[in-house]
Formats: structure tokens, sequence, C-alpha cells
């Protein structure tokens, strides 16, 4: 095969392959070349310089070593998929699931998690979105610190298990969202400035990519390929693009809207849809504007504040970024408008922030809402759920917000049922003085809220992980079961009644009523009673779909919903 490397700046390339070392050939725009007998299976590492250590490849498919181990040649040809008649699915009118392979499941592998995707079709989801997969030091870890972007990690269960779960999810009508990171690199193995010039300043989380620099044009295919290459020889449905707010890039045309162009071009060729959900805190609508009408093109993106004005209504919490949505009215007005900071004052920013989404111009499906999420459970400092301080009613009618709501749902694994398990921060680095470092930041950072120090969970404990795994025998049991069964029949109402999952957010009406909120969605009306005390409606307005702890057409007591058909 020909082994092939981008290190521009170096005077001497060799590729390490079954104990020898071959001499690599420098070619155009940096790029070094060798033909080496090497058949699928074979380990390989260059070296660069005279006396370079050997270092993995930047493109690297296989890692089965871990980060600082050799690459190995990996066959995508070779994987036997099943999935032939997969013709895809669209956004609009999804249920997405958002789990982590490690915590999904006991085994914490794919193959593992396989064995649950009954649970996910039966519900309803119609997408699974997977935390990063990406080769990470260690063993265990939430997939953020990844350094090598193609590889997939091998205690998960390697290329060749990623596969698996894609093609088991296809076969049973489901499609996958991978989460990828751009932003940074982790900080055990990132060896890429070592071959040439991809990292240029520094965010909140390790070194940033060269976007815009010298040298930048191949940093950004790299980035681009890697994407590509997701969806075109994973078969994977969607990306969800990790922070791109802190990706620095002041070309004319930016990084994301050109990933939009490649992707939309790949869509037409494997013919079944491709999907791009950013996680931004931009609050910019131009993400998620079509390229027609100036926007970068993506499909959609999460939405925290939408996230952070129900967690606020449901468990009265306003500290840190919670504060301006305790504002009266924060609810109502952000689920009118997606964002609540739309050029408005954002106090935590101490700034301006944001801009109005067009409502008649720019549907709501192109906003994931959701309860809960990976950030906003395992960045709390004991990783603690909403079940572990909320009502059942009240998540019930968070719950029931969510799915009439005209925005895209998403579930965090084990919400469904209000899994009493946490999910707290973890990881796994071997080195000593990097794990160190990563117990000490943890723990400084909670005591400036006043945390002790024994109260926040060691993220390198093997028992922190184990903690943070779902509980499968909790579906059954009571006070779980009934959840459940609420959410499989709100996801089952979405589909089965149009209105909503009516996407357009100039049809939707939201108010409140005293201590209810009421939203509208065509003939259904969903009110939810917040309040202390119970709250009469008058004479029934139409007939009962669905209730929670209960509530009738007539009256709710505390912390109770009712979704009425008013037509009949």
């Amino acid at each position: 095969m020909t082994f092939r490397v981008w290190a521009p700046a170096a005077p001497r390339v060799r590729v390490r392959s079954r104990g020898a070392e071959h001499e690599m050939t420098a070619g155009d725009g940096g790029w070094w070349f060798s033909d080496v007998p090497a058949p699928p299976g074979t380990d390989y590492a260059f070296l660069l310089g005279e006396d370079g250590k050997a270092l993995p490849d930047p493109r690297s498919s296989w890692q089965p070593q871990g980060v600082h181990g050799p690459s190995r040649v990996y066959d995508h040809a070779a994987f036997a998929w099943t999935d032939q008649s997969w013709t895809g699915r669209a956004l609009p009118g999804a249920v997405i699931y958002e789990l982590h392979i490690g915590t999904f499941t006991p085994g914490g592998t794919f193959d593992s998690a396989i064995d649950r995707l009954d649970h996910l079709a039966d519900l309803g989801v119609t997408f699974v979105e997977v935390l990063p997969v990406n080769s990470f030091d260690g063993t265990g870890g939430w997939g953020y610190d990844g350094v090598l972007w193609g590889a997939v990690h091998e205690p998960y269960g390697g290329p060749d298990g990623f596969k698996r779960f894609v093609d088991a999810c296809h076969a049973r009508g489901l499609a996958v969202v991978l989460d990828v990171v751009y932003n940074h690199l982790g900080p055990s193995g990132a060896y890429l400035d070592r071959f040439g010039p991809y990292f240029a300043g520094r965010n909140d989380w390790g070194p940033g990519l060269n976007l815009d620099g010298e040298g930048s044009d191949e940093v950004r295919r790299y980035v681009l390929d890697n994407a590509l290459g997701w969806l075109r020889d994973f078969h994977v449905d969607a990306l969800r693009l990790d922070a791109v707010h802190a990706l620095s890039d002041r070309r004319a045309t930016h990084l994301l809207e050109e990933l939009a162009v490649e992707t939309e071009s790949l869509s037409a060729a494997v013919r079944r849809p491709l999907t791009l959900i950013a996680e931004s805190d931009l609050n910019d609508p131009r993400l998620v504007t079509a390229r027609e009408g100036g926007g970068y093109g993506l499909q959609a993106q999460w939405c925290d504040d939408l996230h952070h004005a129900l967690h606020v209504a449901l468990s009265g919490e306003t500290s840190g970024y919670y504060a301006d949505f305790g504002a009266p009215g924060a609810l109502e007005t952000t689920l009118r408008q997606a964002f609540f900071h739309a050029g408005t004052w954002s106090s935590f920013r101490e700034r301006t922030h944001g801009r109005p989404v067009d409502r008649s111009r720019v549907p709501g499906h192109r906003f994931l809402i959701y309860l809960q999420n990976h950030d906003q459970i395992g960045n709390r400092a004991t990783g603690d759920r909403l079940s572990a301080s909320v009502s059942p009613g009240r998540l019930a009618c968070g719950a029931a917000i969510v799915f009439c709501s005209p925005y895209t749902p998403m579930i965090f694994m084990g919400e469904e049922w209000a899994a009493s398990t946490p999910w707290q921060f973890f990881a796994s680095f071997p080195d000593p003085e990097l794990a160190e470092a990563v117990r000490t930041g943890r723990r400084r950072e909670f005591a400036r809220h006043g945390w002790g120090e024994a109260e926040v969970p060691d993220p390198m404990d093997p028992a922190t992980v184990e903690r943070s795994r779902l509980d499968w025998s909790e579906p059954g049991r009571a006070g779980h079961r009934e959840m459940l069964e609420l959410y499989r029949a709100l996801i089952a109402l979405r589909r089965s009644r149009p209105e909503l999952a009516d996407p357009w957010l100039d049809r939707f009406a939201v108010r409140a009523e005293g201590s209810c909120l009421v939203l509208d969605r065509g003939p259904l009306r969903l009110v939810c009673n917040f309040g202390p005390d119970g709250v009469d409606l008058g004479e029934p307005a139409g007939s009962v779909v669905l209730s929670w702890g209960g509530a009738t057409a007539g009256h709710l007591p505390p912390d109770t919903f009712v979704l009425i058909d008013t037509a009949g």
C-alpha cells in the first residue's frame, strides 16, 4: 500500500512497518509517500527527522494499542454491511436519544449496547446520538479528550465494533448521530503539532486548530475528511459538532459552511439524508439558516436556553448561568422564540448576547430541546440527575412540554425511566501527573462554589464510572415504570398527532395563566400546573388525550398536566 503523511517542515520522514524502516519521498504540498507491502492488520508508525520518536498516523483508522502506540492498517471495504436498504432519516419529526457507550450498559461496549437497541426502538426513538467514540488515552472517559479523530476507541470494540453498532441501529430503523470534537485535542497523545502547523492558540479545553493561518488549508482538509469519513465509511447519519463557538476561523467561508457544502454533496452521492447538528453558545440563528438565506446551512443546533428555562421552572435553581432564567415569563419567552438571550443582556456573560430567531422563516425542528444532557448532568459536582431533586410530577410536566413543543426533543439515557444513577465526570489517564492535575482541577473548580473536597467524586476512581452506569433493572420497577410509560405515550402522540410535530414557531402559542403554563398546538392544548395548589379549569374544554397525577379536563392538582383535544 501507499503510506502518506503530511509533514511540511520535516527534513526526513520514515515509516516503520513489520520491523523495518522505509524512507518516504517528499511530494507536493508537504506530503510524503512510500509504497510498502502492508496488508490489513499491519502495524505501522511514522518517524520524523533523524532521531524521531515513532508516532501514530494522524489519519489512523485503528489504534489497538492506544493513542501512543502504532497505527494499524484497516480496510473499510472488508466489513460486511447489511444495511443496503437503509435510506436514512430526515431530522424533522425526529426524537433523539443521547447515550455514552461506556456507561449505557454494564459491558460498556458497542456489542453490549446493541443488546439494548430494541428498548430504544420500542420507546419510539428515531435517532441515537453517541458521545465521541474516537481514540483517547486510557480506557474510560467521556470521549472529549480524543486525539486521533478517525480511530475508534478500542475498549469499546474498535472500528468493526462501531460498524456493527451502526448496522444494528439501521436494522431497527434507528439513525445514528456521532458526537465529534474539532475545537480542541486532549492532553495526552496529541502529536499533531509534530507533523505540521495544526495548532493555533488555545481555548478552555486545550490547543485549538489552525483554521485560518499559514498551512491551514491542509488542517481544514483534515477536519473535513474526518467528518466525511464517519458519514461515508461508517454509514453514520448525522454529526453533532461539539462547541463550534470555540472554532476560531476568520476566513470568508467559515469551516462550518464548507463542511455543510461537502456534506450536502456526499448526501447526494450516498442517496440518504446527512445531518449536521451544532453545539453552539452563540445564540446565532445564522448557523441553522439555509445557505440560500445567507446562513451556514447546518440542519440544527442544541439549544441550551430552552434547557435552562425548563431547568429553572422545574427545580427552582437560579445560581450561575441559570440566574437570568428565573425572571418572570422566562420560560414562556424562551419556548416562544428558542433563544432567551436574543440581543439582550446576559448577566452571566456581563454583556449583550445573541440574535433573535425569525419565527416565520426558521422552523423549530432546527433547535434541540431537552430536560437533561451529558453536559448539564455530568458537569454538576456530583453528576446528579433532575430525578434526584425534582418530584416525578414535575419531571412529567417537563417531559410533556418537551414533546408538545415545536422543537426536536432529545432524551439523555435513562431519563425516560427517571434513572436514579448519577452520571459523573470521569477519566482514566495512565500518566499519574496528568491524572492528579485533572483530579485537583475538578475539586478546585467546585470548591469555589462551596463544595467540600470529599463531596466531589474522584474522576480517576473506577468506582465513579461504575456509579454512572445505567441500572437496567429500574425500568420494570414501580416509580420508574410509570415514567417510562409516559415517555412512550408522549412519543407515540408526537408521531400520531401532526400538530405536535408541527415545527413552525409562528403557529405555536404559549402563555402563563396563574400557576399554569399553557401550550396550544392546533386543537391540542397542554396545561401544566406548577403551583402548590390545585387549579380549577372550569367546564371541560374537550376530551382528555393524556394526563398525569389525577389531572382532568376541569381540574389539575399540583405538579400535574393534562393534554386536551379542544375539538372533541
